[in-house]
């Protein structure tokens, strides 16, 4: 039987496989409070033009705007792969208590895999950190994306 984590972690894999789309890296984010999802993104960057448009800060602003407020501490936040240090900043300063997390990036993670942000007492908030949840999926479909862009 699918846990919760799993099957939020499958909603964010959708949201990932969205970024195909237009040529973004599939990234996906869903943000959970109460059992419900309240909102969710897709890596953007390519097709907004946008640095920032990562998957967890497109959820996070739509979260947000959900809320009519920023602090974010009642809720969960799937994402597809582990957090770059932008976006650990950003899940730390909406107090964001608890990441679900797809697959590691030993190469830029900064929740564990090169950094610790959400780990680190000497910052404002900490949260609670779950590692490869269907972390091989999430793997999968990053691997997929660059190897067909190698191709080309």
């Amino acid at each position: 039987m699918e846990s919760d984590d799993e099957r939020f972690m499958s909603a964010a894999l959708d949201e990932a496989r969205r970024s195909v789309g237009h040529d973004d890296v599939p990234v996906g984010c869903v943000i959970v409070a109460n059992g419900e999802v309240i909102a969710a993104g897709e890596n953007r960057r390519e097709v907004d033009h946008d640095p920032t448009a990562h998957a967890e800060i497109v959820a996070l602003r739509a979260a947000a705007q959900r809320r009519g407020h920023w602090r974010l501490d009642d809720v969960t936040v799937y994402v597809t792969l582990e957090p770059c240090v932008m976006c650990a900043g950003a899940l730390l300063n909406a107090r964001v208590p608890r990441v679900v997390i797809g697959a590691l990036d030993e190469k830029a993670g900064a929740v564990g895999s090169r950094y610790n942000v959400l780990s680190d007492p000497r910052l404002l908030h900490e949260a609670e950190l779950t590692f490869e949840v269907l972390g091989d999926a999430s793997g999968a479909l990053l691997r997929e994306f660059f190897v067909e862009r190698r191709v080309e």
